[in-house]
């Protein structure tokens, strides 16, 4: 156990945000994800929701303030409806430790799972809302 970092993130989970460089990609995805189909380098939290681990991971690295959104997640298919208190869940959790981030963008179904194929990790979680994956994209931390 180590002081400051929650028992929520795993070694592996540890060692993999350790390890990612700026301009790098990391998928929070939701229970249903096809992880392994896009991403060699899937981990699991398996029973453990996003916004749960969105507050425990973003204390430790910061996001990309280069790009238009560090954070992405999946728009809708035509015909299918979000639940907006999913971002909602996670924008209360992500704005603990970012609060002036930029807002939340959404790409299409296959565009994200076109970032998932270059993501540096895929994390499984135990999320089952729909549409709740969400993309992290990894900055520069200041002196």
């Amino acid at each position: 156990m180590l002081k400051g970092i929650s028992p929520i993130i795993s070694p592996d989970l540890l060692s993999i945000i350790a390890r990612m460089g700026h301009g790098d990609e990391i998928i929070l995805a939701d229970a249903h994800f096809p992880g392994e189909t896009f991403n060699k380098n899937v981990l699991r939290a398996d029973g453990i929701k996003i916004p749960e681990l969105l507050a425990a991971i973003l204390p430790l690295f910061e996001l990309d303030s280069y790009v238009d959104s560090p954070l992405i997640m999946m728009a809708a298919v035509e015909g299918d409806t979000l639940d907006p208190m999913v971002e909602e869940s996670y924008l209360k959790s992500i704005h603990k430790s970012n609060p002036n981030v930029a807002d939340i963008q959404r790409i299409n179904r296959f565009a994200f799972y076109e970032r998932a194929k270059n993501a540096f990790a895929v994390l499984m979680t135990g999320e089952t809302a729909k549409y709740g994956n969400i993309l992290l994209k990894k900055g520069v931390t200041p002196c």
